[in-house]
C-alpha cells in the first residue's frame, strides 16, 4: 500500500524535486561565482541575502498556498480556472508590497554594524534585488497554480534551464565581458532579476497558451488565501528570519562567519529541496483528499510524505559526515573558512534529519489547511529555543558559529515534537 502512495507523491515530487534543486542550483550558483571572486564579495551577498530573502519570503510564504487551497477546490469539484488572473492580481499587490518594503530599508543598512567595506557591496544588490520582487511573484504565483493541476514538468524544466542561464549571466557580469565592465556583488543582483523575470514570463505565457481562463471576484478565494496562506507566510518567514539573523550577528564579529553561515545553508538546502519537492505534492494530495473528504487517502499520502522526506535527510546526512572538507573545498580554497565550517557539518548532519521531518509535516499541514500549528511551531523553535540558546553558546561558551548550530538543531527536535503531536490529534480527530 505505501507503494501506491509513494508512487502517486513522486510522480508530482520528481519534477518539483528538479526543479526545487535547480532552484537553489541558481543561489549556489551565486554562491560559487561570489567565492571564486572574493570572499568580500561573498560575505556581502549572504548579508544582503539574509535580510532581503527574509523581506520577500512574506510574500512567497502566501504564494504558496495557491496549489494547496485550489487543490482542495477541485476536490470539491470545483472549476479552478477562473482563479489565473486574480492568483496573479494578489501575486503583484504583495510584489509592490515587498519591493517597497526592500527599499525602506536600504537607508539603515549603515546603521547596522557591517564591515566599512562590504556595506556600498550590501547596498548595491539590495536596491537592484528589490525590482526583481515582481518577476519573482510572477514566476511564484504561476508554478503554483499550475502545480495545482498537477501540472509539473514544464514549470520545473525552466527551472532547470534558467540555472544555466543564471550562471552565465553571473560570470558575465561579476567578472565583465567585453563592453560589460567587472560588477562584483551587484553583478549578481542583475543576474538573478533578469533570471526571475524570465522564468516568470515564460510561465506566464503558457498559462495563457495552455488555458482558456475566465475571470472571477471570488473574495473568499482571497480570504482563504490570507487564513491559510498567512500563517504559512509568518512560519516561512520565522524560519528565514531564525536562520538569517545568525548570519547578521556573526556578520558583527566577522564577515567570515557570515561567509560560513551561508556555505553550511547551502549544503543542507540543497538536500533540503527534496523533502520540501515531497511537502509540495503532500499538500496537493492531502488537498485533494481533504476537498473530497477522503480522509484514509489523505493519511496514507501524509505517512508516505514523511517516510520519504526522512529517508533522504538521512541519506544526504551520511554523505555530508563522511566528506565534510571535500564538499566545502568544492565552494571555496580559503582554508580559514574551511576550517571554520567542518566542526559544524557534523551537527549540520543531525539538524537534517529533523529539518526533513518537519518540512514533510508542515506540507500535510497546508493540505489541511491547518497551518497556524506550523507558525506557532517555529516561533517556538526558532526564536524562543534556538535564538537564545544560540546566543548563550556562541558567545557566553565562546562557540562562535558551531553554538547556533547546536542551538538549531535543538530547536528542530522541539517544533517537530509540537507539529507531529498536533498532527496525530487532528488525525483522531478526523476518522473519529
Amino acid at each position: 500500500m505505501f507503494k501506491k502512495y509513494a508512487k502517486d507523491l513522486l510522480s508530482i515530487a520528481a519534477p518539483i524535486m528538479m526543479g526545487n534543486l535547480g532552484f537553489i542550483l541558481i543561489g549556489v550558483g551565486d554562491v560559487i561565482v561570489a567565492g571564486r571572486h572574493s570572499t568580500d564579495t561573498l560575505a556581502a551577498i549572504s548579508l544582503a541575502t539574509a535580510i532581503t530573502n527574509c523581506i520577500m519570503m512574506f510574500g512567497v510564504g502566501i504564494l504558496v498556498s495557491i496549489s494547496a487551497i485550489l487543490s482542495n477546490y477541485r476536490g470539491e469539484g470545483k472549476d479552478i480556472k477562473k482563479y489565473f488572473y486574480p492568483s496573479l492580481r494578489f501575486a503583484m499587490f504583495l510584489a509592490l508590497i515587498t519591493c517597497s518594503v526592500v527599499l525602506l530599508c536600504l537607508p539603515f543598512i549603515d546603521k547596522i554594524g557591517f564591515d566599512s567595506k562590504l556595506v556600498p557591496l550590501v547596498k548595491d544588490y539590495f536596491l537592484i534585488t528589490a525590482f526583481a520582487t515582481f518577476g519573482g511573484y510572477l514566476h511564484c504565483a504561476t508554478k503554483e497554480y499550475l502545480q495545482a493541476f498537477e501540472i509539473v514538468i514544464f514549470p520545473n524544466l525552466v527551472t532547470i534551464f534558467c540555472v544555466f542561464l543564471n550562471v552565465a549571466l553571473n560570470i558575465i557580469f561579476v567578472f565583465g565581458y567585453g563592453n560589460i565592465p567587472e560588477m562584483g556583488a551587484a553583478g549578481l543582483a542583475w543576474a538573478s532579476l533578469i533570471t526571475r523575470y524570465f522564468m516568470g514570463i515564460v510561465l506566464f505565457v503558457y498559462c495563457l497558451v495552455k488555458f482558456r481562463f475566465g475571470d472571477c471576484r471570488d473574495f473568499n478565494y482571497f480570504r482563504d488565501m490570507i487564513k491559510v496562506g498567512l500563517p504559512a507566510s509568518l512560519a516561512i518567514m520565522v524560519e528565514f528570519t531564525g536562520f538569517n539573523i545568525i548570519t547578521v550577528v556573526m556578520g558583527r564579529v566577522a564577515g567570515i562567519y557570515a561567509a560560513a553561515h551561508n556555505l553550511l545553508c547551502t549544503f543542507t538546502t540543497v538536500a533540503f529541496m527534496i523533502p520540501l519537492a515531497v511537502s509540495n505534492a503532500s499538500a496537493v494530495k492531502v488537498g485533494y483528499s481533504n476537498g473530497a473528504k477522503a480522509y484514509n487517502d489523505l493519511k496514507k499520502y501524509a505517512g508516505a510524505g514523511i517516510k520519504i522526506s526522512l529517508g533522504v535527510m538521512a541519506c544526504s546526512a551520511i554523505i555530508l559526515g563522511i566528506f565534510p572538507e571535500f564538499l566545502i573545498s568544492l565552494f571555496t580554497k580559503d582554508s580559514e573558512l574551511i576550517k571554520v565550517c567542518v566542526p559544524i557539518v557534523y551537527v549540520l548532519c543531525f539538524f537534517q534529519i529533523f529539518d526533513g521531518l518537519q518540512v514533510a509535516l508542515a506540507g500535510i499541514f497546508k493540505g489541511i489547511k491547518n497551518t497556524k500549528i506550523v507558525m506557532f511551531s517555529n516561533i517556538i523553535g526558532y526564536w524562543v529555543i534556538a535564538f537564545p540558546l544560540g546566543c548563550v553558546l556562541a558567545f557566553h561558551y565562546n562557540m562562535k558559529l558551531l553554538g547556533f548550530w547546536i542551538s538549531l538543531a535543538v530547536s528542530s527536535v522541539v517544533l517537530c515534537s509540537i507539529m507531529g503531536f498536533n498532527l496525530k490529534r487532528k488525525f483522531r480527530k478526523m476518522c473519529g
